[in-house]
């Protein structure tokens, strides 16, 4: 068993009921809710009621992520997500974490720019979107209104990129000022983050791109500002080392992610989130054998795996020790009382995907809970 601070514990082997201090927070157990995208923000990506609604439902996660959240005008691809760049998405997120913090939950931001996973029609002024190489990614984006492929995005010039720092830093003090517990760096799925890292979408050639070092530079120094502004023990980061999803490729996925784990190790985060491979990420061209099994040794503190996971199979990556604690999405999604239904081994709600990224009510805050 590890605790955040690294240190191994002389014990049984933890299950997922088992209390965890992870970071600053001492959690009641180790089932957690992964960052889910809903598409249901309002006008000028400003949560609101039925936000705070749907997670206010889930509030006995040990710890909510919530779902990815974009740090400038610049980091939107989807429609409807929420954003924390404006004074008003401040004001409805406080909705959600008063929600949430009055059930006696915990949840976190998580900081998001979409980089290349964007087009035209979501950027200020229809501007091109921006990426560390002008690599379009393969594939087509929902604009609101129709599927059109993906454009070629612009390469950011070495000059913007302390722009890109400040407003990681700007969304972390606003995290701040809603009331959040902390915040969650997403450096996963193909986003802003994740295209410095890997080698398939940086070709450049400055000190942001190149070597091993040069690509994992914006990961770090986007990490050791954030944490300037929480403290170490309130920043997560997220990390998705097999995944493919948005066209995301590297030449060597486990040299990549154990040098930028055993960088970020000094630091003392909370936690590295770091997903398995799932099937799907299989049937579209993922290699196994590079995930949070692999890559446990690299990082000296508390890991959160994610991707697939069921209450059986989550305890045994608890008892083998490479992870910490276990973050659902999908039956987090479905079961807003997840953690009391595995207490039961109850059935789960069937999960609509019709419903997934659908505006209202339906699928979101009316899945029934045990009570019901």
């Amino acid at each position: 068993m590890v605790e955040s601070s690294g240190k191994m514990k002389s014990s049984s082997h933890p299950t997922l009921f088992d209390a965890i201090h992870l970071g600053a927070w001492d959690l009641p157990h180790r089932i957690l809710m992964a960052p889910l995208t809903r598409c249901r923000a309002s006008e000028g990506h400003v949560p609101n009621d039925l936000n705070a609604e749907y997670y206010a439902q889930r509030a006995s996660a040990g710890l909510i992520i919530s779902e990815a959240t974009s740090v400038s005008p610049q980091g939107y691809g989807y429609p409807s997500t929420p954003g924390i760049h404006t004074n008003a998405q401040v004001e409805g997120w406080k909705k959600v974490t008063k929600a949430v913090h009055d059930l006696g939950g915990k949840i976190v931001l998580q900081l998001w720019h979409v980089g290349r996973i964007s087009h035209p029609s979501f950027q200020p002024n229809g501007g091109q979107p921006v990426a560390p190489s002008a690599i379009a990614p393969r594939g087509q984006i929902f604009t609101g209104t129709a599927l059109v492929p993906y454009t070629v995005p612009r390469a950011l010039e070495t000059s913007e990129i302390p722009g890109i720092i400040a407003e990681y830093v700007d969304g972390a003090k606003r995290a701040r000022a809603a009331g959040f517990d902390g915040v969650e760096i997403h450096n996963a799925n193909g986003y802003l983050l994740d295209q410095f890292l890997r080698d398939g979408t940086n070709h450049r050639t400055d000190g942001y791109g190149g070597s091993l070092a040069g690509r994992a530079r914006l990961t770090l120094e986007v990490t050791e500002a954030v944490v300037g502004v929480w403290g170490a023990d309130r920043v997560g980061i997220r990390f998705s080392p097999s995944g493919v999803f948005n066209d995301m490729r590297d030449s060597n996925p486990l040299e990549t992610f154990t040098y930028v784990l055993k960088a970020l190790s000094p630091l003392g985060l909370a936690y590295a989130h770091v997903t398995q491979v799932t099937a799907q990420d299989l049937a579209h061209g993922a290699v196994a054998g590079v995930g949070p099994k692999e890559l446990r040794p690299a990082f000296k503190g508390a890991v959160v795996s994610a991707g697939g996971f069921t209450q059986e199979t989550g305890n045994r990556a608890l008892a083998e020790g490479w992870a910490d604690a276990i973050a659902f999405g999908v039956p987090f999604l479905a079961n807003p009382d997840l953690p009391e239904r595995f207490r039961r081994n109850a059935p789960l709600n069937v999960p609509d995907e019709a419903t997934f990224y659908a505006p209202g009510a339906k699928g979101y805050t009316d899945y029934p809970r045990l009570a019901d």
